[in-house]
């Protein structure tokens, strides 16, 4: 995985970046955790700006995040419900697990979106109760900018800062990616026996 991350990087430059991130907020099977890092790494290289890298992977982050809130607000509330309900198991979502995020999303608002940003899996789920609990569109843009920005650059800055040690970093990476996958298969089929348990 990290081979074929490092080959968009590099071989794809900025809209990789983008590409990336945009796919990482759709559906997350790749960690920004990997991306971004990279991406400085490639910046520090002298092969893309980090500047640049940064906006690029915001961009992705942010657009990624408005897909899933623009089909929530779209589809509304009841309708979605039906639709976890009947195939939420499968993607490790209940109507529980809406329910409490967007009574977070209510009570807390702008904060639960910003610190959302900094969560893994949270990043891409908050969007779908932030368009069911019809968050204004100016606020969730604006945290979910904020947010964004700050964890990619704190990812891509990182990555920079470790450019001297690439070839170290990326041989330690490589098996934890795979580690890491699995862990994320494997919690992904707890949680759906779980679910049909459940129901």
């Amino acid at each position: 995985m990290i081979e074929w991350v490092t080959g968009m990087v590099e071989g794809a430059g900025l809209p990789g970046v983008f590409a990336l991130m945009f796919l990482e907020n759709l559906f997350p099977p790749i960690p920004s955790e990997l991306i971004m890092p990279l991406a400085g790494f490639v910046a520090a290289r002298g092969q893309m700006s980090l500047v640049l890298a940064i906006i690029a992977g915001t961009a992705g982050s942010v657009i990624g995040n408005a897909v899933w809130y623009e089909i929530a607000r779209r589809i509304g509330s009841t309708r979605i419900r039906r639709l976890v309900g009947r195939y939420g198991r499968w993607f490790a979502v209940s109507t529980e697990d809406l329910d409490k995020a967007e009574a977070k999303l209510r009570q807390y608002g702008p904060v639960a979106l910003f610190f959302g940003r900094l969560v893994p899996a949270v990043r891409t789920l908050i969007s779908i109760p932030a368009g069911l609990a019809a968050i204004p569109r100016p606020v969730f843009y604006l945290w979910t900018l904020v947010g964004s920005a700050l964890w990619v650059s704190i990812l891509a800055v990182a990555g920079y800062l470790l450019e001297e040690q690439y070839k170290k970093v990326e041989n330690a990476i490589e098996p934890l990616s795979y580690v890491v996958l699995a862990g994320l298969v494997g919690a992904y089929l707890w949680h759906v026996m779980r679910a049909r348990r459940r129901s």
